[in-house]
């Protein structure tokens, strides 16, 4: 059965608490979330290092990959996907991380809601796409063009499978794994949450208080250009990765 047409805005039915299992950004959410741009300090950002861009370049994950087919074009779809996975790989630059620890983050912010069932809160999504990341290792890994083991594997389905749970409702098994995969959890969480500003109601965009990464104010700027043009460049007629590629060549980021 086909899903029932979005024919209002994303903002007016979150206002009304209406949201539909599957949204799909619209003009006129994107012209409200224009409009409602923070006070925020500009910062001059440098294109992102070669390998990152190459990883970037892969971003999009096949469709196959994806749980539910209505989500890949949704809010939490192919756009936020490959946004976070370029907030990840800046954040990672600003961490001084290697290539190989860019390159399990990158992977476990291309997949981290590839499992989702629907745009609401869909509580476990994270554990499955955890569980999926663990079983399709080999794959997920060299589309990316790198390598697997069990050490990266299992520190990438962590992440992956704590990204939606708040830290403090971590469980004590949640805390073990969260000790052993700190850094890359603290990333893709952070990533995750600076794309909020798709989001069309402001008390839900990007909220220091929820992660543990203290380069995240510093990129707010940068991220909200980039979900704007980004939605904007899709709304156009652009499919989602070259939208998301648009902006990013837009903000300076890709070569």
């Amino acid at each position: 059965m086909g899903a029932t047409p979005q024919t209002e805005s994303l903002v007016e039915l979150a206002a009304r608490k209406q949201l539909p299992r599957h949204q799909y950004m619209d003009r006129d959410t994107v012209r409200w979330i224009a409009a409602n741009r923070p006070d925020l300090s500009e910062i001059t950002v440098e294109p992102l290092p070669e390998a990152s861009q190459r990883l970037l370049h892969r971003a999009a994950v096949p469709a196959g990959w994806w749980l539910e087919s209505q989500v890949t074009g949704s809010i939490h779809g192919i756009r936020h996907g490959m946004r976070t996975v370029a907030i990840a790989a800046l954040l990672a630059r600003d961490a001084g991380m290697d290539e190989a620890e860019t390159g399990d983050l990158v992977v476990a912010a291309a997949v981290h809601d590839c499992r989702r069932v629907h745009d609401q809160d869909d509580r476990g999504h994270g554990a499955r796409a955890s569980s999926w990341l663990a079983q399709n290792a080999d794959t997920v890994w060299q589309h990316f063009g790198l390598t697997a083991t069990t050490a990266r594997t299992h520190r990438a389905a962590v992440a992956v499978r704590l990204h939606d749970v708040p830290y403090s409702s971590f469980s004590a098994a949640d805390e073990a794994d969260y000790a052993e995969a700190e850094q890359l959890c603290d990333m893709v969480k952070a990533a995750d949450a600076l794309d909020r500003y798709r989001l069309p109601k402001l008390s839900w965009w990007p909220d220091a208080a929820h992660v543990r990464l203290g380069s995240f104010e510093g990129f707010r700027a940068t991220v909200f250009d980039l979900v704007v043009r980004s939605e904007n460049a899709h709304l156009e007629g652009l499919g989602g990765a070259e939208a998301v590629e648009v902006a990013l060549r837009e903000k300076g980021l890709l070569s």
